[in-house]
């Protein structure tokens, strides 16, 4: 890789009409070997990025004693003899730089990005499972995936922080996805990484629409709705084929804005869809179905419970066709792909107790898995353990109470992610519209005491649902990630003490 100079980058963001101002010190040829935003990640050779509502001068001040020779922002920090470059819009300067540090081949990877309310890990998971069963077949490499479970890119494999990383990550990940082989790459966007910029710049060969439902409103977040919609539509502007959910309530809309890709292909139950789902069966656990399109149909089965994600398996298939993928190996690899905690089911030695672990965390997905398990398991009592993150996301406090109290027996309110706030206070504004259902509910902040609880007060069959943490192991409480066991490993736990008193 070339090392560009401080003054390539300084070029670079003229031509993009990014510059407000510099300041070089006479370090024009002083070459670039390194790019972060994050202060301890700075090493000598380092364009540090400030960045942030929250950004501090000291983080600059560190990255400069870890030896950085630049740092481009849209503040002068008056750094005596430290150059700079100031930008208009640091979001938007950021995907160019990452760019050009990170020289990723013209047309070296093929993109496929994700976007929707609820489903875009299950979806990219499938995606990555059909084009691996193409590529080991044809002998290419396994896909890079880019999930809120886990990052891999051939290099690297390991659990996500954020649904989208920010732009010099993603190029950081591309740059060692190319380094491997990998020539394909499935990625969830969120609304956020569409709206401020971290994928601008990235053309995605197809562009998914899953779903869209009221998720995400909060003054951190989007402040309506609209916000929000627009922001995930914005996904289209950068797409070549957009797979479109005509299932959604909102199809048209969506349509409408799919039509600037160069190519639309429309999935779903509904009729006149191009990727067409029919003969749905649901049958404990095992979901079957048939997929005709153009170039074929036939029948097709899923490793995963929930009749709910045909939608994910038929956007899928939708993504495969686009790319001419054999309807072989999207059998092959929806039929053996599982999601760790997504739709994990668990069940006692004398089957009166199932217990499942997703990370369903909104009104949609709650709604959706409600049905299902409603659907499957007709003859058993429903409890639910969960709660509502802080500080954010505010609407799925009503939300999700409502539909707990409309399908449960009993509630179980509990920690997921309180940051700022006390739990117990979450806990009581989700109870209030719990109790307005009639369902009985208890608020126990501790959320392995409340699956605990849960398991030891099932009554006859029942299923209990654990929602919103899915695999994930650590709970942000105030600003700090602290450590907790999963949610399934608890569950396990918990189904082996029941099967010993049993």
């Amino acid at each position: 890789m070339i090392n560009y100079t401080i003054e390539d980058y300084l070029n670079l963001l003229k031509k993009a009409d990014q510059t407000a101002g510099c300041r070089l010190y006479g370090r024009e040829k002083t070459p670039v070997t390194g790019l972060t935003y994050e202060s301890q990640k700075a090493e000598p050779g380092t364009l540090f990025v400030c960045k942030g509502a929250l950004f501090k001068r000291e983080y600059l001040e560190d990255a400069v004693s870890r030896g950085a020779v630049l740092y481009v922002s849209e503040t002068d920090y008056g750094l005596e003899g430290v150059p700079f470059i100031l930008v208009k819009n640091v979001r938007e300067a950021m995907p160019l730089l990452a760019e050009m540090f990170y020289q990723i081949p013209k047309d070296a990877l093929h993109c496929i990005g994700i976007t929707g309310t609820k489903g875009k890990t299950t979806t990219a998971y499938y995606i990555k499972a059909i084009f691996d069963e193409y590529m080991k077949r044809t002998g290419g490499h396994p896909i890079a995936c880019f999930t809120s479970v886990e990052l891999f890119d051939g290099r690297e494999r390991r659990p996500s922080r954020i649904t989208t990383p920010e732009s010099l990550e993603l190029y950081r990940h591309f740059r060692n996805a190319c380094d491997s082989g990998i020539t394909h790459v499935a990625m969830e966007v969120s609304s956020q990484a569409l709206k401020y910029g971290r994928v601008r710049g990235i053309s995605f060969d197809a562009g998914v629409f899953l779903n869209i439902s009221e998720d995400h409103i909060s003054p951190v977040e989007h402040k309506d709705f609209q916000d929000y919609f627009q922001s995930k539509l914005l996904l289209f502007r950068q797409v070549k084929t957009a797979c479109v959910n005509l299932d959604s309530p909102f199809s048209r809309t969506i349509l409408q804005h799919a039509a600037a890709a160069e190519k639309i292909i429309t999935f779903g139950t509904t009729a006149g869809a191009d990727i067409y789902g029919y003969d749905l069966r649901a049958d404990q656990g095992k979901v079957q179905f048939r997929v005709r399109c153009s170039a074929f149909d036939k029948p097709f089965s899923l490793a995963m419970h929930g009749i709910f994600n045909v939608e994910n398996a038929l956007a899928a298939i939708a993504v495969a066709c686009s790319f001419g993928l054999p309807p072989e190996d999207m059998q092959a690899g929806l039929a053996r792909v599982t999601v760790n905690g997504r739709m994990e089911e668990f069940q006692s030695r004398d089957g009166n107790l199932r217990a499942i672990v997703d990370f369903a965390h909104n009104g949609l997905s709650f709604e959706k898995i409600f049905e299902t398990v409603k659907q499957e398991y007709p003859d058993y009592r429903i409890a639910a353990v969960f709660g509502c993150p802080g500080g954010k996301a505010l609407n799925r406090r009503k939300d999700l109470g409502l539909t707990a109290g409309k399908y449960c027996g009993r509630v179980y309110l509990s920690a997921d992610d309180p940051g700022p706030e006390q739990v117990e206070d979450i806990c009581r504004e989700i109870g209030s519209y719990v109790a307005s259902t009639g369902c009985p509910y208890e608020c126990i902040p501790d959320r392995e005491e409340a699956i605990r609880k849960a398991v030891a007060q099932a009554e006859g069959k029942t299923v209990i649902l654990v929602l919103g943490k899915g695999s994930e192991t650590s709970q942000k409480i105030g600003h700090r990630d602290v450590a907790y066991r999963s949610d399934s490993e608890i569950v396990k736990e918990c189904l082996r003490q029941y099967d010993l008193l049993a």
